[in-house]
């Protein structure tokens, strides 16, 4: 039987902090968006954004999962900074780099509601009103995104992107964390038992409105 690796392709604030947690009840090593100290035995990657990781060995080896075989899954691949605007999930040659060296690979799509994503970008520390509108974005380039309407296309778009390139593959699935039966779809998708199901990371509650 061969090894289960998944490549989450969601995009930020669409619930992947309760995917890492569940996997990671499940028993499953998970790298979610920065090595942390201690999840590694490596002496190179600690502390590195997984995107930056997986772009180096994308244009070194020609295998974007390279240094991260200690991982079973990949969650939250991009990174955005003042100095660094990563988005592997958006990027078909790299997805096809993965699937290539990594034949039994299963892709996931995290989504969530457009409109309620948006809206929590723009309450999250500065991701929607500073960090997004100032980087050079797959569908998003610098300058938009300021609007949670701007947000919510790009991300209409992403899911569409990620359904096209996938459609009919067997190695795919995509689920809405609101889903009541969201569990149960990715535990039987992926094949392990996953003993917990929440929600995690939750975000900076909507402001009141004034009168």
């Amino acid at each position: 039987m061969s090894r289960l690796r998944v490549v989450n392709l969601a995009l930020p604030k669409t619930g992947t902090t309760t995917l890492t947690d569940a996997l990671r009840h499940a028993g499953l090593t998970v790298a979610d968006w920065r090595i942390r100290a201690g999840q590694s035995t490596r002496d190179d990657i600690p502390r590195m954004h997984v995107g930056k990781i997986i772009y180096e060995d994308y244009f070194a080896t020609g295998d974007p999962l390279a240094r991260l075989d200690e991982f079973d899954v990949i969650n939250e691949m991009s990174a955005v900074r003042e100095d660094r605007s990563l988005w592997p999930q958006t990027d078909w040659g790299v997805l096809s780099a993965i699937q290539k060296c990594h034949p039994g690979v299963k892709f996931i799509l995290t989504m969530r509601d457009p409109e309620k994503t948006a809206d929590s970008m723009m309450r999250w520390n500065n991701l929607g009103k500073r960090r997004l509108p100032s980087a050079d974005i797959p569908g998003l380039p610098r300058g938009f995104g300021r609007t949670e309407d701007q947000l919510a296309r790009w991300l209409s778009a992403h899911y569409a992107f990620c359904h096209h390139v996938f459609d009919g593959a067997k190695n795919f699935m995509s689920y809405d964390i609101e889903d009541p039966d969201a569990q149960a779809k990715i535990s039987a998708y992926l094949g392990v038992d996953l003993p917990w199901w929440g929600q995690s990371n939750v975000g900076k509650p909507a402001a009141k409105a004034t009168s």
